[in-house]
């Protein structure tokens, strides 16, 4: 289902009059030229204006030519997986596979709720999440971020197959999504290796040594054989090795550059123009469910209950992935309100708070379905938006899912202010679970 509401984004403009903006051409430039000539140079693809098999507005050129050759500073991964289906179908067959990637996403987030909570929990988070703007929105976008989604979902539900029985397959599997990631972005590889690390914890327990070794020589090769490529391609080990002189990968070069932006960490929940939790209510239950957590582990409820300890550990496991990517993208990423949808920089690891978001869906329901709907009826506005011609996805947003109390949501700047209103959002978050507390409390004799 969620597959079909993807692609049902198609022909709905990025920007007004356009099917795609920002990095996409760039991407499909490359898969054409993969396609075509098998080889990523886009010279000979600027020169034939190959960009109007599937837009109208040129793109402008980035990075430096190279030994005569434009490789332009973009991740591979995403190229070499989409060029066979761009010679098959041109970008709309692009498109289709990242629909179909990103539903799977949420697919594998929905396994890893189950292990967690029951239904309908679960399946009420996976479908409120997969139904929510931000994803609506990246369900046909042609950028690695749904991809890396598919591969940090899958490797973590492996992860938690290893906990239960360690096997062959999991463990390759596991490893072999995770050694993806450094092909589709490095800002990706953090949040991986909260993964791989659980994974090889888990191996190593059951003594299966010599199956951890070989597991993690996969993702090393790979590493490795990427890197190599990014040498021979863009003369370093990132493609952003081809950027133009001055222009820096993460936008800053000292340590109190990176420490300035801690700011951005609650930014990207609550941002009017980016945050999470404005373009997707659902996930501000994320954090109810992180309280349910943190409580279990503080009455020591693993050791009081059985079973519920490897429960808790793969809920904890996705949240700990999923901050880590929040983080991440927060200290490294130059810009986290330009070049795609808002709330690109993490769409990434929002599906590994599926868990999270089920376990705060059965603490507060009402408030939870509240949320949801209002998630939803933002993405059937923000459909029908697209659809008119007047707006897009990236530029000329309308103001869904809130209306007129987007005006609720702050402009980020830094400052005091971002850290005051998430203590008081969280508050509001937790009075239900509290009360809910207090109340059993009582009960008891």
């Amino acid at each position: 289902m969620l597959a079909a509401v993807y692609a049902s984004t198609l022909g709905v403009d990025a920007v007004p009059g356009h099917d795609y903006a920002g990095d996409e051409p760039h991407y499909l430039l490359a898969a054409r030229s993969l396609a075509d000539q098998r080889a990523l140079d886009v010279r000979d693809d600027y020169r034939a204006r190959a960009w109007r098999e599937f837009d109208t507005a040129p793109p402008t050129p980035q990075g430096r030519l190279r030994k005569g050759a434009r490789y332009e500073p973009h991740w591979i991964g995403l190229p070499l997986l989409a060029a066979p289906f761009y010679a098959l179908g041109g970008a709309t067959a692009v498109s289709l596979l990242v629909a179909a990637l990103l539903a799977l996403a949420i697919a594998w987030a929905y396994l890893l709720a189950r292990r967690v909570v029951p239904d309908p929990w679960c399946v009420g988070a996976a479908l409120a999440l997969g139904l929510s703007p931000p994803l609506v929105a990246y369900g046909t976008a042609v950028l690695p971020d749904p991809v890396a989604a598919a591969a940090l979902a899958g490797a973590a539900l492996c992860g938690a197959r290893l906990r239960e029985r360690v096997s062959r397959r999991d463990a390759l599997a596991c490893f072999a999504l995770l050694g993806s990631l450094p092909w589709l972005g490095i800002v990706f590889v953090p949040a991986g290796v909260v993964i791989a690390f659980a994974a090889i914890r888990a191996v190593r327990h059951a003594r299966r040594g010599l199956l951890a070794l070989v597991s993690a020589e996969v993702a090393f090769f790979s590493i490795a054989l990427v890197v190599g490529l990014d040498e021979a391609l863009f003369g370093g080990p990132t493609p952003h090795s081809a950027d133009v002189a001055g222009v820096s990968a993460t936008g800053a070069s000292t340590l109190g550059d990176y420490l300035g932006r801690t700011w951005r960490i609650v930014a990207i929940f609550l941002d009017r123009n980016y945050g999470v939790v404005r373009w997707a209510p659902i996930a501000a239950i994320a954090f109810t469910g992180a309280w349910v957590l943190y409580r279990a582990g503080r009455e020591r409820l693993a050791h009081a209950i059985a079973g519920i300890g490897e429960e808790l550990a793969v809920a904890r496991l996705c949240a700990l992935a999923a901050l880590v990517g929040v983080v991440t993208v927060a200290l490294f990423v130059p810009h986290i309100a330009t070049g795609g949808f808002p709330v690109r920089g993490v769409i990434a690891v929002v599906p590994l708070t599926v868990p999270l978001i089920a376990l705060g869906l059965r603490q507060a329901p009402r408030i939870g379905l509240a949320l949801a709907l209002i998630g939803v009826a933002g993405s059937v506005w923000l459909w029908i938006a697209g659809r008119s011609g007047h707006h897009g996805l990236i530029a000329q947003r309308p103001r869904a899912p809130w209306g007129p109390l987007t005006d609720v949501f702050p402009h980020f700047t830094g400052g005091a202010w971002p850290y005051v209103l998430l203590v008081a959002v969280l508050t509001a978050l937790a009075i239900p679970v509290i009360r809910e507390e207090i109340e059993v409390r009582r009960r008891l004799p």
